[in-house]
């Protein structure tokens, strides 16, 4: 494992959490979507997106956490994840609230040439530690239903699916989601 630690996203990583996120979509994702939808995503239109969601978090309980892979004479940003109160964002179709007891991820990506070197696991971990701090008692997360790599992952880590799909329609083409859950009890 790789000498890493998970802190809290300040204001001037949003670009760099932009640059994970369309970089890890277009190779991880680019068997899912149109080629032309990954390549028109606007990375400063990303970064001005996560300005806001760490400077003008909706709530306390509302994180943006980044993964830091440490060298002998420099640190990287690797990773993020973005987790909160379970909002509308979290529901399949027609699925009432789930309720304030209920969190979820929105986004967990570890950029893929840093990847199998457990900042996935550190992010985890920590999203699931402020959970528990906040009072959380059962977490949510979707996944891409092509996405096995992410779905192994949070099987790997008690993580079960929960019966609940959907399909996000991109650019006229659905695309399955199902959603993960997991109990907050105590380990």
């Amino acid at each position: 494992m790789a000498l890493g630690f998970v802190r809290a996203a300040r204001p001037g990583d949003a670009a760099e959490i932009a640059r994970i996120q369309l970089s890890t979509w277009r190779t991880a994702y680019r068997r899912m979507f149109p080629a032309h939808i990954l390549a028109d995503l606007d990375e400063a239109y990303l970064a001005r997106g996560w300005s806001d969601a760490i400077e003008s978090a909706p709530s306390e309980r509302h994180r943006v956490l980044i993964a830091v892979e440490q060298g002998d004479s420099s640190t990287q940003v690797v990773g993020f994840a973005a987790a909160g109160p379970a909002d509308d964002q979290a529901l399949a179709p027609e699925e009432p609230p789930l309720g304030p007891q209920v969190a979820a991820i929105t986004d967990l990506l570890i950029e893929p040439r840093w990847g199998r070197r457990g900042h996935g696991s550190r992010l985890l971990a920590a999203t699931v530690d402020r959970w528990r701090e906040d009072g959380f008692a059962t977490a949510v997360a979707w996944t891409y239903a092509q996405d096995e790599v992410m779905q192994k992952f949070l099987a790997s880590a008690g993580w079960e699916p929960d019966g609940a799909g959907r399909a996000l329609d991109v650019d006229d083409m659905l695309v399955p989601q199902v959603r993960f859950h997991v109990s907050l009890g105590a380990e």
